[in-house]
């Protein structure tokens, strides 16, 4: 390792082996809290590469629990976090709202790191019991197009990790990861992610991955589309510039979008807008966030024409369904 980390703060980058080989030892524990921190730390300071990011996700998944969802098309809509902004949990909801619209989800998450409430957080603390038995996520995903596939129980590897992150309070590399590393790895991604650089990575990773894509990036920077200013949109097939205008939709302010100082808070705008009782601000950001992901699934749909279905979703209660659906599932299981 500290030969490794003399090489990073010399700027030199790591080959796509390297990289791999790196995650696996971190995994294996053989290397203290100080050097994965130090590790953690320079990739704060400096610019991740693509080979890096490659070989990092290519680790993390011959680590993780395997899960195969393969005969269904599904979507993971998921951000990096990292942002700082505090957001309530919109790509989560966004999640349950594509569900009800019809399509399936395989929800990647965890508790957050450096946010009051990950959509683990949110999810826990209403109700669904976490599991790794994929015929009881296939069931939910059968008949009720949504699963959640919580980290902790598909990549044991990183046991040793999470109170590193979790004393260090800010967005790591793990952050950027965790969206590529979705155990079922899903057919379609809808992904936020907090700065352009990021942005630019996923895109061509993304687009290595030869499978439809949504990358997207708030200007201000939130990891998700904030409908707070101009955000970017990367798929497949291009990388546009928008505002919130220019699909219809009214401009946010920060404070409209604000997740609470708790998880209960968290949990009671989520309850609310499941609900059909959330703000005209939130409903209109998890719609448009939804929007995109159901435009990923199906790319013959108009913007107009994916919130449509997501706003029919929400507020003919068929996202509500699905959460009470997968909700109940579990504690019938269990």
């Amino acid at each position: 390792m500290k030969k490794t980390l003399a090489n990073l703060l010399s700027f030199k980058n790591l080959d796509v082996d390297e990289a791999r080989v790196l995650i696996h030892d971190i995994a294996a524990g053989k290397f203290n809290d100080a050097q994965v921190a130090s590790l953690l730390t320079i990739f704060l300071m400096r610019p991740l590469s693509l080979e890096e990011l490659t070989g990092f996700k290519q680790a993390a998944l011959e680590l993780s629990v395997p899960l195969d969802f393969s005969s269904f098309a599904t979507i993971d809509l998921c951000g990096t976090g990292g942002d700082g902004k505090d957001t309530f949990n919109i790509s989560t909801l966004a999640s349950f709202v594509v569900a009800g619209a019809g399509f399936k989800v395989v929800k990647h998450g965890n508790y957050g790191f450096s946010s009051v409430s990950g959509s683990s957080n949110v999810l826990e603390h209403l109700g669904y019991s976490f599991t790794n038995i994929k015929e009881e996520l296939q069931d939910q995903l059968e008949k009720h197009n949504i699963c959640f596939l919580h980290a902790p129980l598909f990549h044991p590897a990183w046991k040793t990790v999470g109170p590193i992150r979790k004393a260090l309070g800010v967005r790591t590399f793990f952050n950027m990861l965790g969206p590529l590393i979705n155990p079922a790895k899903t057919s379609h991604q809808l992904v936020g992610v907090a700065n352009l650089e990021i942005f630019r990575l996923y895109a061509y990773l993304f687009q290595s991955e030869n499978k439809p894509f949504t990358v997207v990036h708030s200007l201000d920077g939130y990891d998700e589309v904030s409908l707070t200013g101009t955000f970017k949109v990367a798929t497949e097939k291009s990388e546009q510039v928008f505002s919130p205008s220019n699909l219809g939709l009214e401009k946010l302010r920060e404070e409209e979008i604000y997740g609470g100082e708790s998880i209960q808070e968290a949990a009671t705008i989520f309850e609310n807008v499941l609900k059909g009782k959330g703000t005209k601000a939130q409903n209109q950001v998890v719609l448009c966030n939804a929007a995109l992901a159901i435009q990923c699934m199906d790319r013959s749909l108009t913007f107009k024409e994916a919130y449509a279905k997501a706003e029919e979703s929400l507020m003919g209660t068929f996202a509500q369904k699905a959460f009470e659906g997968v909700t109940t599932t579990n504690k019938i299981f269990y």
